[in-house]
């Protein structure tokens, strides 16, 4: 009998990561990354624990990535009979999506309504969703979207709204819709396992930290607020994007500064947060090996730092009498024991005390508490979120309970 695999595919701008999963089993059996295709470009892919790369002189699409994947790759690995279906990890869904849902022409329809809140990225997902259909003819109606907008949709108004004309909301649709659902729900599902808690009882806040960064405040396993918001600009200080500014700083830039729109923007999102207040980069492995050697690099993640912890101490009056844990995640989150450190230092008042030596120990995917005894649980879960986009995949296609 022949092993059902879930294809994951997770289009980026300039990249595209994919894996082939054993949604069952919980087993990644191929997972890869093609990267730079505006310059020399490149596809890699972990088989079996063995690495293997092919490099590109020449400039690719995601088209081609995707046919190479499946022409080459699986042809290579004989994985092609055992796909089942597709996952695709689709950026913004707008308002109309609360769980993961099977692609169909209205769903496309409507993630491309949603691309003007997401237009690095849900266009390009609208194009691997449209190849996958000439390459896997036969999976073209087993194709799923999993949205990182989804898990947010429980938000109450009160904390999706924003101060804006009512009519902005009711004709444009504009709010806060948040990002990084899918990791803040898986992390959220393990957090409450690990700590015998039933999923309807359990609250946290969830810090997925990386080059991109979001922090959920989770009531009775629902998101109920979230730091990014219209879009992924908002938020906390992140690798090159601004996170929370004085919108005037805008025209100011404009306006006094000569800047156009395209200026303005390229440099809230590509040249600001810590790679705009380092000068150097936005890193953090780097950030943390220089941190007591390099003042702007230490003011820069002293910013950060005072940027998380605003939000997990206003998301703390947000619980239901009671938190039962903080969850950190992502690359930053997982990895990195200096910012876990002076954050939860900084978190005293709330009962959250660290200890060293479990923190130290804590990274490169291993998971466990962080905390000392007398804590609320601070725990470190390595995200999953494409063993997530399988999982939902599967389920849909084989109309199982979601």
């Amino acid at each position: 009998m022949l092993e059902k695999l879930i294809f994951v595919i997770n289009c980026g701008s300039s990249s595209l990561k994919f894996s082939v999963i054993n949604p069952i089993k919980k087993k990644k059996i191929l997972y890869g990354l093609a990267e730079n295709f505006n310059d020399k470009s490149s596809i890699i892919w972990n088989f079996n624990n063995k690495k293997n790369e092919i490099t590109f002189n020449n400039k690719i699409t995601h088209k081609f990535v995707l046919n190479y994947i499946i022409k080459e790759i699986f042809k290579k690995y004989s994985l092609y009979d055992n796909i089942v279906g597709i996952g695709h990890r689709i950026v913004h869904g707008g308002n109309k999506f609360t769980n993961s849902t099977l692609i169909t022409d209205i769903v496309l329809k409507e993630i491309k309504r949603a691309s003007v809140f997401a237009p690095l990225h849900n266009p390009i997902q609208i194009v691997g969703i449209k190849k996958i259909k000439t390459i896997l003819p036969h999976l073209k109606n087993k194709q799923v979207a999993v949205f990182d907008t989804s898990f947010h949709q429980t938000m109450p108004i009160e904390s999706y709204l924003y101060g804006l004309p009512i009519k902005f909301y009711k004709k444009y649709k504009i709010r806060r819709y948040g990002a990084h659902g899918t990791s803040h729900k898986y992390v959220t599902k393990v957090a409450a396992k690990f700590l015998n808690i039933e999923l309807n009882n359990f609250n946290c806040i969830s810090c997925h930290l990386g080059n991109g960064s979001s922090i959920t405040a989770i009531n009775n396993g629902k998101s109920i607020d979230t730091s990014m918001g219209l879009t992924p600009l908002e938020g906390l200080v992140m690798g090159t994007r601004c996170g929370n500014i004085d919108p005037a700083i805008i025209f100011y830039m404009y306006d006094k500064l000569n800047f156009n729109i395209n200026k303005i923007y390229n440099i809230l999102t590509q040249k600001s947060g810590m790679l705009g207040l380092t000068n150097i980069t936005s890193d953090f492995r780097y950030i943390e090996e220089n941190y007591y050697k390099n003042k702007n690099i230490k003011i820069a993640t002293n910013v950060f730092i005072h940027s998380l912890i605003k939000y997990i101490a206003s998301y703390s009056v947000l619980m239901n009498n009671k938190i039962n844990a903080i969850i950190f995640t992502g690359g930053i989150g997982e990895n990195s024991v200096l910012i876990r450190e002076k954050t939860i230092k900084k978190l005293k008042i709330l009962k959250f005390f660290i200890d060293k030596n479990l923190n130290y120990k804590t990274k490169q995917g291993k998971m466990g508490i962080i905390s000392t005894h007398l804590s609320i649980p601070i725990l470190v879960i390595p995200t999953n979120e494409e063993l997530m986009i399988a999982q939902d995949t599967f389920k849909i296609i084989n109309n199982l309970k979601y």
